[in-house]
């Protein structure tokens, strides 16, 4: 018997690929898959399959929706939003969550570059839909998320039926673009490949599965970061607990109300918990670990749950080879060790090939000095929609990702994310990375939060400006004079400025474009 090979594994078309809530619902049917706590509604894997199997039908017989055509959802993390991923899945339609942070305008351009069949709208929404310009207006759009929107309406009248299709790994299921802090957002092709294998690294990664997690999912669906933690939950079996928009008080509370043992956030979401006047009487008992992303997180953000015993342990990921790459999943000996080991990101998954090189010729850095991060995996992306000069920027060409990080190892294996290259900042002809400057900032009692940007100068060419909240105004002098012996003279701030709130951009990350952009606007006044 001569056995076919004319696909590989990745184009060999498969019937379990996509059908997330169809193969979890034979496996445990009964177990709670997910639970939205503004309306206490829960889903067992079985519900999610019944809602999966209706928009399904819906997306086939009603709304003329095939394989490998693209659904633009605007919502907030909406339960709706993850059956209509299911359903896609399903179908082998691709799912494009847009970003309702960004300006009508912008949102405006990666619709028509997405050039979807339908758009997709959280109730809530509505307005923000409205707003949106140009071809986008006339597409047909169906709202989800209360009762009696036209959803719900139209999968009432919907009698389901088997729609699921054989799917390959390779086959696109989501197409997510990037945050945009360095320009126009760029568009990932993410196939079913990278997400399934994705799972898995968190899978084995994870010290006791998956099973037993109770997930508190505070990243945006608009962006990587919150599929990336919805769907390893589900393939696993376990619970994901999903608010609609981050509040800390109900942060809070939810993980009282439901027994959440995990959560992940950004740093800007630890700090925004502990400040919470509902912190203190929080019990917070069933919350075992935190997992940070999006940035590097200072210890001072960790310590009010550190002092909870709550784990916390930084982890990195990149939209196009991850999206998750390092864990921190050590655990250290002593109290000195532990604070270095939280400041690192670990080091990579299971499947993950990793390598720290100079930028500019790709040789390998060795000694514990820092140089880019690249990445090769079995879950890298598939290029950018319709960009092939950022594609080939983003390659090399023995086929490691660029992941445009700084990074360095230590003699005991740990990687550390130094900086971004670009943001560099060149003053004088010496380099100075925003991050390490940032990081420093952050050990002084008095400050809360920082970020660096370079603005240009006549002189240096550059020079680091530093917004900071927490300090008073009268306190930067002491801060100056702190860093004294920190910090090599050329690396200071030429400007220290306190400020309200640090910009972020809507993936939680230091949007130095925007604060670099007000501070030429205003000569640093009025921030």
């Amino acid at each position: 018997m001569t056995m076919n090979t004319e696909y590989c594994a990745d184009q060999r078309p498969m019937n379990w690929v996509g059908d997330w809530a169809g193969r979890r619902r034979c496996l445990t049917p009964e177990r709670t898959a997910l639970i939205d706590p503004a309306r206490d509604r829960r889903l067992t894997y079985r519900d999610l399959d019944d809602r999966a199997r209706r928009w399904a039908t819906w997306m086939v017989d009603s709304a003329g929706i095939g394989q490998g055509d693209v659904i633009a959802l605007l919502s907030r993390n909406r339960l709706e939003a993850i059956e209509i991923f299911m359903a896609a899945g399903k179908t082998g339609a691709i799912v494009a969550p847009v970003s309702h942070r960004l300006s009508p305008a912008e949102a405006s351009e990666i619709l028509c570059r997405l050039d979807p069949e339908w758009l997709l709208v959280d109730t809530d929404l509505i307005e923000y839909a409205d707003s949106l310009d140009g071809s986008v207006a006339g597409l047909p759009r169906l709202v989800f998320g209360g009762t009696g929107c036209s959803a719900e309406v139209a999968l009432e009248a919907v009698v389901p039926r088997p729609v699921n299709r054989a799917l390959a790994l390779a086959d696109p299921c989501l197409l997510v673009h990037t945050g945009g802090s360095t320009g126009l957002p760029k568009i990932c092709r993410i196939s079913h490949r990278q997400m399934v294998w994705n799972a898995m690294e968190l899978l084995v990664a994870a010290p006791d599965g998956l099973a037993g997690r109770r997930e508190l999912v505070l990243f945006p669906l608009f962006h990587i970061g919150g599929w990336n933690t919805i769907l390893p939950i589900l393939y696993a079996g376990g619970c994901a607990v999903v608010p609609a928009v981050f509040d800390p008080a109900s942060a809070l509370s939810a993980i009282d109300d439901y027994g959440v043992n995990h959560l992940g956030a950004v740093e800007a979401m630890l700090q925004a918990m502990a400040a919470a006047p509902a912190f203190a009487a929080a019990s917070l008992d069933s919350l075992e670990a935190i997992t940070t992303a999006g940035a590097p997180c200072a210890e001072a953000s960790m310590q009010p749950f550190l002092a909870r015993g709550i784990t916390v342990r930084q982890s990195y990921g990149l939209t196009e080879a991850g999206p998750s790459n390092f864990i921190n999943a050590r655990s250290a000996a002593d109290p000195e060790s532990a604070v270095t080991e939280r400041a690192s990101v670990g080091t990579s998954f299971f499947h993950c090939d990793y390598r720290i090189v100079d930028p500019a010729d790709n040789t390998v850095m060795e000694g514990g000095e820092s140089g880019e991060l690249q990445l090769r995996s079995p879950h890298d992306f598939d290029g950018y929609l319709d960009d092939a000069e950022q594609d080939r920027a983003r390659w090399t060409d023995d086929g490691w990702i660029r992941s445009g990080d700084l990074a360095r190892e230590d003699s005991e294996g740990r990687v550390f994310i130094v900086g971004r290259i670009d943001n560099v900042i060149v003053s004088g002809g010496e380099n100075i990375a925003a991050e390490e400057l940032e990081g420093l900032l952050r050990q002084h009692p008095d400050v809360e939060g920082v970020m660096v940007f370079g603005v240009p100068d006549t002189r240096w060419g550059e020079r680091p400006v530093a917004w900071l909240t927490g300090p008073a105004q009268d306190a930067l002098a002491g801060i100056r004079s702190w860093l004294d012996d920190r910090l090599a003279r050329f690396k200071h701030p030429t400007t220290l400025q306190v400020v309200e709130a640090l910009p972020l951009t809507g993936a939680g990350k230091p949007d130095r474009r925007r604060a670099r952009a007000h501070y030429m606007q205003t000569k640093g006044e009025g921030c």
